[in-house]
């Protein structure tokens, strides 16, 4: 799905939820991925376990959360989300990120998130796989899921986007 019609999750806090049926213990791939290696997140497992990398304008290192529980086959809710708490420097959000199996916690920490969209190549929303560059050195692309079934992802944003009035306002100035 292209970015300008996929959910926009820029200034503001979200959730990300995998509703995922594991059947081979050594399943693997994609299960989100927004963006490209210039900018974006992604929901993953690799050896298994949960991985979320938000890859911030392709800054290294990747900001990473992985689970410590072993995913084996069965059903599971996997998810993330990140809690915005304010502003930083240059407008990028800061927050908390939190990343779950089933309902429990198993890894956390402090995440910035970019202002502007993840990237102008085309690479856009793909759920089961990432059509383009690979959001995280994690993987190779495409990172097709194998080994189980998506049965759902579903994406929430929470209250209204922070917009930096003023910011915008000398942006459109400067064009004139």
């Amino acid at each position: 799905m292209p970015e300008g019609v996929a959910v926009n999750v820029r200034g503001r806090s979200y959730k990300i939820i995998a509703d995922v049926e594991i059947t081979d213990a050594d399943a693997s791939g994609v299960l989100f991925a927004h963006g490209s290696r210039f900018g974006g997140h992604s929901l993953f497992i690799k050896n298994r376990k949960l991985y979320y990398v938000y890859n911030f304008l392709g800054i290294k290192p990747e900001q990473k959360f992985v689970s410590k529980t072993e995913l084996k086959p069965g059903k599971y809710s996997l998810g993330m989300e990140f809690e915005r708490t304010g502003a930083g420097e240059h407008g990028e959000s800061l927050g908390r990120t939190r990343l779950y199996v089933n309902d429990t916690l198993e890894a956390e920490g402090d995440m910035k998130t970019q202002l502007g969209k993840f990237t102008l190549s085309g690479d856009g929303l793909c759920i089961g796989r990432d059509s383009g560059d690979a959001v995280s050195e994690e993987y190779a692309t495409p990172g097709e899921f194998k080994g189980g079934q998506i049965l759902g992802v579903g994406v929430t944003i929470e209250k209204t986007q922070y917009l930096d009035l003023e910011k915008l306002a000398a942006a459109a100035f400067a064009v004139d």
